[in-house]
């Protein structure tokens, strides 16, 4: 870990703090004693958890949230030049981030084990810091979502290895220099940066690229994306599709998809000498993450009710199947709300047969996120052409629409999934009864 660079800050403020992996870093400084402020757009679990470890959280972004005593700035690559509080930093020179720039700083020294892919990082990510803490081995992980047994996206650890995931967009990942990289699959997406396909398989072949000879990456060599970013690379290249685990393979989660994961944490617990005892004994106990075939309680009518984060058509198809698999006989119920004008364009055809294994889907408007609104793309036109493939779909207006038509429906039996990146999941809290309820 760069001591030198975590030493030097005093103050740190965090634009885009309720983010993710930004969120993440922030905890790191509060659990090394830095003092942490940060601004976002609204209040969320995330930032209501920074708030408890003395972050000082404003929403709305003004320059004043800059305190004269800040000596860091970090914010999230969405956040824009002209937002006032990146302009007020640089304007007062105050040294300025980006979350992956951080990362990467952060990471420099350690032996860094990074997890990247379309699809599945951040499960992966999770189970290799859950076989990693079993085995002993004290890691510090920042992961992209919380961890279901610690509630949190960062774990504090005293050896030198660094689990991480690593993302693509706006090739992200390539501000790490990794000793291990999982890459578990290249399809398409963040086409809103990237130009193509090729184009998102020569960011995975640079990151493949920066493996030392030493090093390893653990990948399907044999998927024919893969096949292309591994061209050339000197680290040793490990098939995670080979692996037959000696002894009981159980998960404790479902989904064909949940089990190339897990052969991908086998091969990474192999390299760092884990006893595929604690491996297997770790996998078996994973209880997934927050946001991932996560369990939110049980309605009035005795429907029970999930959350997934789920947003690309190949990661709706492969969630959808791990529910199938797991509920063979109820009725699957999606609420999907599309993210991104342009991921919903580009993959129209593929959203409209990914939810094969759902007996309704439900289609709330399209999240924009950072985009502008694009009125030749609608949750309307998706339901049009998902009709073709599955005559019970609908599009509704909003989501209190949603919640109405769900709490008049539901039945024993059912299953409703909320599903996508955007806000989604703030459905439960209005339809579940109001208490903690997770254990059926």
């Amino acid at each position: 870990m760069n001591e030198t660079f975590l030493k030097s800050i005093k103050k740190a403020h965090f634009i885009g703090i309720g983010g993710i992996g930004v969120s993440a870093i922030a905890r790191l400084m509060l659990a090394r004693g830095v003092s942490v402020s940060g601004s976002d757009r609204g209040s969320s679990r995330v930032t209501d958890g920074l708030a408890e470890l003395g972050a000082q959280i404003t929403f709305g972004h003004k320059a004043e949230n800059i305190s004269p005593d800040t000596n860091v700035v970090i914010y999230s690559p969405a956040v824009l030049d002209e937002n006032p509080e990146l302009a007020h930093a640089r304007k007062k020179g105050i040294k300025a981030y980006t979350y992956p720039e951080t990362l990467g700083l952060i990471s420099e020294g350690m032996k860094t084990i990074a997890i990247s892919g379309t699809h599945g990082k951040t499960t992966t990510t999770a189970m290799v810091a859950e076989v990693l803490a079993k085995a002993t081995k004290s890691p510090t992980v920042i992961v992209g979502s919380l961890l279901q047994k610690s509630g949190s996206n960062f774990v504090k650890g005293e050896s030198d290895l660094f689990v991480v995931e690593a993302c693509e967009y706006k090739r992200s990942f390539l501000n790490l220099s990794p000793t291990i990289l999982v890459i578990t699959n290249i399809d398409n997406d963040h086409l809103d940066y990237y130009k193509d396909i090729d184009d998102i398989i020569s960011a995975f072949h640079e990151i493949a690229m920066k493996v030392p000879k030493t090093g390893f990456i653990v990948a399907d060599a044999n998927n024919k994306n893969i096949k292309k970013a591994l061209r050339g690379v000197k680290a040793k290249i490990i098939d995670y599709t080979k692996i037959k685990p000696r002894g009981k393979f159980e998960l404790g989660v479902s989904g064909d998809h949940n089990i190339k994961n897990a052969k991908a944490v086998i091969a990474v617990a192999n390299i760092l000498k884990v006893p595929i005892s604690a491996t297997l004994s770790a996998l078996k106990g994973f209880q997934g993450t927050w946001r991932r075939m996560e369990l939110k309680g049980k309605m009035k009518s005795s429907a029970l009710l999930y959350d997934d984060y789920a947003h690309h058509p190949t990661e709706v198809k492969a969630t959808l199947q791990g529910f199938r698999a797991k509920f063979p006989n109820k009725n699957i119920r999606v609420v999907f709300q599309p993210h991104l004008y342009s991921r919903t364009k580009l993959l129209l055809d593929d959203f409209a047969q990914a939810f094969n294994d759902a007996d309704e889907v439900i289609l709330a408007p399209i999240y924009a996120a950072r985009e502008e609104l694009d009125p030749t793309i609608t949750s309307e036109i998706l339901a049009d052409r998902m009709k073709a493939h599955h005559k019970h779909t609908g599009a509704f207006d909003g989501l209190p629409s949603i919640e109405k038509y769900i709490n008049k429906t539901a039945k024993k039996g059912d299953v409703v999934v909320t599903m996508g990146a955007g806000n989604v999941y703030e459905i439960a809290k209005n339809i579940l009864p109001k208490r903690k309820n997770k254990k059926v």
